[in-house]
């Protein structure tokens, strides 16, 4: 399985996961905004955008897996690994795998517990309803949970940019990611064992993953930060992208020395 990527920029390499149910064309103001710093890897996890979604079993290891053969793809030993909503919990499982591959670990609107079991059944109710009725589901009952307020009364234009790409995900790939997310084990043990700095973002009106969730993440990981990106829901980085990248690039800057650079 080889994952269809967007890179932009030279220097150390930044992987950024997408969220669900989007593509990596989620990223377009991070491959803009950050590549003057670093070199931004930015892949569609498998069955979204140009992967194809292949015949494994629903499991964000093996999304986490797909990840690292980006890296050997790239020629890169070690990178900077984030990732957003799901794209967190691919990030989290990429920790458990590959820990030896890390350079530094951005979470942002994510949570490193497991999903209790209304939020399972939920995902498994919205897997068969797009698998038999399409992507209506997805527009009226998580489109309206990834936007924040403000954004929803002030930014038309982002709020119909996340409603197309909302639009137009594969429902195999929906149902298959669902699956995958419900099935995901708890992270702490995973993020307590973390050798490398962590970066956690959280959306100020984010409902799904609110602050507690980050600060619990963070107070888990031994070299963490905080920081909340204002006027955001759940796509921090869609929602406020200058925010959210500044946020990256004082991480970058602060937290990773030129030493850390990998061996490519």
């Amino acid at each position: 399985m080889q994952l269809y990527t967007r890179s932009a920029g030279t220097g150390l390499p930044v992987v950024l996961l997408h969220a669900f149910p989007l593509s990596s064309a989620m990223w377009l103001a991070q491959r803009e905004g950050l590549a003057g710093s670093c070199r931004v890897i930015t892949p569609d996890l498998r069955g979204f955008g140009g992967s194809r979604l292949g015949d494994d079993e629903p499991s964000v290891e093996v999304m986490a897996d797909d990840v690292a053969r980006v890296l050997d793809a790239e020629g890169i030993d070690r990178a900077v690994v984030g990732g957003l909503s799901m794209g967190g919990y691919v990030t989290m499982a990429f920790c458990r795998r590959h820990p030896d591959r890390l350079l530094g670990v951005i979470l942002a609107s994510t949570k490193a517990g497991p999903d209790t079991e209304p939020v399972r059944d939920n995902r498994e109710r919205i897997a068969q309803a797009v698998l038999a009725d399409g992507n209506d589901v997805l527009v009226t009952d998580v489109l309206p949970t990834l936007i924040g307020p403000t954004t929803r009364q002030r930014r038309a234009m982002v709020f119909g940019r996340v409603k197309g790409l909302v639009q137009s995900a594969p429902p195999q790939a929906v149902a298959w990611a669902q699956r995958a997310m419900a099935a995901r084990p708890d992270s702490f043990d995973t993020l307590g064992a973390l050798k490398v700095p962590t970066l956690v973002l959280v959306g100020e009106e984010d409902e799904l993953a609110p602050l507690p969730e980050g600060e619990a993440m963070a107070r888990a990981v031994p070299d963490s930060r905080v920081e909340v990106i204002p006027k955001a829901g759940h796509l921090t980085a869609v929602e406020q992208p200058e925010a959210f990248n500044a946020a990256v690039e004082r991480f970058l800057s602060s937290e990773l020395a030129s030493g850390s650079r990998p061996r490519e």
